[in-house]
């Protein structure tokens, strides 16, 4: 099996890499088996060693909400049109307190910015730096400010970090053309 632009899968076995690159990669992921975004990385070890700390320690060592993470994520994956991304995520935005109907409000982001009866002020705010750092690149000083009034400087720097880390991810996973797991598992 190859990715849509022609790259091969690396099969989820001893082959796919040295066991201390694969075996910290297979204890993040749902019953230890590899992605597709795995078996594509792992083709650069140095890479996927990188790839895998930076999102490990996104997903498990950061104080900023869960919630807030996944808001963000699911939206740069429909923002970016990441289809692997959104699909990937949005059972992680649900476990950590989002809903269907939100998730489902991102098929248009920019109506779900102004959206009080599904998002409140964190969330909106969360939308809007996400917006503005995936769209514009740019951030709006007010923006910036809204942000900075309900989350502290620690859970900023966390949140704009995650915002550009998984724009990587959305870019990386749409130029490859990394398709989704048969059936779908969740965890990245």
């Amino acid at each position: 099996m190859k990715t849509t632009a022609g790259i091969p899968y690396l099969p989820d076995n001893d082959l796919a890499g040295p066991a201390e690159l694969v075996n910290p990669i297979r204890a993040r992921r749902t019953d230890g088996k590899l992605l597709n975004l795995d078996r594509i990385l792992l083709h650069s070890p140095p890479f996927a060693r990188a790839w895998n700390s930076m999102f490990g320690a996104i997903r498990n060592q950061l104080s900023l909400p869960p919630k807030l993470r996944e808001l963000a994520i699911v939206t740069i994956g429909a923002l970016n049109k990441a289809d692997y991304e959104y699909a990937q995520h949005v059972p992680d935005f649900l476990k950590a307190g989002g809903t269907k109907e939100q998730s489902g409000a991102l098929a248009d982001v920019p109506a779900a910015l102004d959206n009080t009866k599904l998002f409140d002020e964190a969330e909106r705010a969360t939308l809007a730096l996400t917006y503005e750092m995936t769209r514009n690149i740019t951030v709006a000083y007010h923006t910036m400010k809204r942000v900075r009034a309900i989350l502290p400087d620690r859970q900023v720097v966390e949140l704009a970090g995650t915002i550009a880390g998984y724009n990587m991810v959305s870019r990386f996973v749409v130029a490859i053309g990394i398709e989704l797991e048969q059936p779908h598992r969740s965890s990245r």
